[in-house]
């Protein structure tokens, strides 16, 4: 069910007039939610809020947060919205300002309001647009932030892709395609050295590659992903012939290929940033032509999808 609670409580208190706002409207720079209808932002010093509420919407929040495949790559997701979303503020969609006697703190999301609250000052918008805008950020989280990805240099993340899979390196947890994730492979990334101290197991003069971009780690002529020599479970970390030397991929000494059938499944983090800004809004002596009313604060925008590249 859901909580239409802190706007209707000018129909539960008595309001009196006081002073109104006459300069500026400041708040932090998140807001959150009740359930798809209220959404809103408080402040208790001075004892405040800044409330937006919507009748009947056409959409959820986890509308906001849909996700297409990029038709020219399965590997990738666009953010289904548009941008931005456009609203009416009118006489159903109701942009509120109000101050109270006491902190509003659990005034919102609440079945039953607080009692001991009451509004010494209700002022609206009826005029307006609510606009938003929803930006999708993707991490492979391998210990590597992705600037340090763009290989070529060239500030499109999006066109390094060591092993070819259709995730681009900055996505995807395995960057050589070998089926042993890049943060186990020793990178050993440091804002400091960066990746100067990235493990090369098959090290040479003419071998550079570190083994977290390098598909045989231990240039035996085998590739790592065959390497699976006891398991076969899409993780040559746990085949270990001989535990002195550790896992078969980074043994020269043993080089029984077992050929892989499919790469693991990678997990990629989203972080869907939801701004919401008001355009010509207007309340008693204060107007609007912009009106930045914040990011959402919301579990529901930090999730993961799952992705297994085609062997």
């Amino acid at each position: 069910m859901k909580k239409l609670l802190g706007l209707l409580l000018f129909a539960l208190f008595a309001c009196n007039d006081g002073d109104i706002i006459t300069e500026t409207i400041e708040f932090g720079n998140t807001f959150e939610a009740c359930g798809e209808l209220v959404l809103y932002k408080i402040n208790t010093n001075p004892n405040e809020s800044l409330s937006f509420q919507l009748t009947n919407p056409t959409f959820t929040i986890e509308d906001l947060l849909i996700t297409n495949v990029d038709p020219d790559n399965a590997a990738l997701v666009e953010v289904t919205t548009e941008n931005p979303v456009g609203i009416s503020v009118n006489s159903t969609n109701i942009l509120n300002y109000r101050s109270y006697n006491s902190s509003p703190t659990n005034l919102f999301c609440n079945d039953v309001p607080p009692t001991n609250i009451e509004i010494t000052q209700d002022y609206r918008s009826i005029s307006g647009t609510a606009n938003f805008t929803i930006t999708l950020t993707e991490d492979d989280n391998d210990g590597i932030p992705a600037e340090y990805e763009d290989l070529n240099g060239n500030g499109n993340y999006y066109d390094d892709d060591t092993d070819g899979d259709g995730l681009p390196d900055f996505l995807d947890a395995d960057d050589d395609g070998d089926n042993v994730l890049t943060i186990n492979e020793g990178h050993n990334f440091d804002e400091t050295v960066l990746l100067t101290l990235a493990q090369n197991t098959d090290a040479s003069a003419t071998e550079t590659t570190p083994d977290y971009l390098d598909n045989d780690d231990d240039g035996d002529g085998v590739l790592t992903i065959d390497e699976e020599n006891d398991t076969q479970d899409n993780n040559p970390l746990n085949d270990i012939t001989n535990p002195a030397a550790g896992a078969d991929f980074l043994n020269p000494n043993v080089f029984t290929s077992v050929t892989a059938t499919s790469y693991r499944v990678h997990n990629i983090s989203q972080e869907f940033e939801v701004k919401l800004t008001f355009s010509n809004i207007s309340f008693p002596t204060i107007n609007y032509t912009i009106f930045e009313f914040g990011t959402l604060d919301d579990s529901r925008t930090t999730t993961s999808r799952d992705f297994t590249p085609t062997f």
